[in-house]
């Protein structure tokens, strides 16, 4: 049996643990030996009035659609928080053109273009979470 004294909201506690067969432990809980009594805090009306609603998600312009058959899928290397959007449906872009930022693990991660075309979808917004491999941009 160890004994240990845990203090829990300012009330110190003594407490035995013994170990009974298996991984279920037995634990005894006494009140620990009288001290100073721990202040109590000031008295506070016991209604409190409802926390205000959380403000509602703002609408996306519109969900992004699915990628046109051929086109090419650019999926997230790794889970992280979309920085900037740097392109749009309908814009021309160059190979190796940085499409949108990727923050990983406190770096910023430039996603490019694999291949020159047009930018079918863009299915991530700024400030989205993606884990690996969501689909974050298509290319025909």
């Amino acid at each position: 049996m160890k004994k240990y004294n845990i203090t829990v909201n300012g009330k110190t506690y003594d407490v035995e643990v013994e170990e009974v067969g298996g991984d279920q432990p037995s634990i005894t809980v006494a009140p620990a030996p009288a001290g100073p009594a721990p202040k109590a805090p000031d008295a506070a009306p016991e209604t409190k009035a409802a926390a205000p609603a959380p403000p509602a998600a703002p609408a996306s312009a519109a969900a992004p659609s699915a990628p046109s058959a051929g086109a090419t899928v650019i999926e997230a290397p790794m889970p992280g928080t979309i920085l900037d959007v740097l392109v749009k449906a309908g814009d021309a872009v160059a190979a190796d053109q940085v499409l949108l930022i990727l923050e990983a693990m406190k770096m910023e991660n430039e996603i490019v273009a694999p291949a020159a075309g047009t930018v079918d979808t863009v299915a991530v917004a700024k400030g989205a979470s993606v884990g690996a491999g969501d689909v974050l941009v298509s290319i025909k």
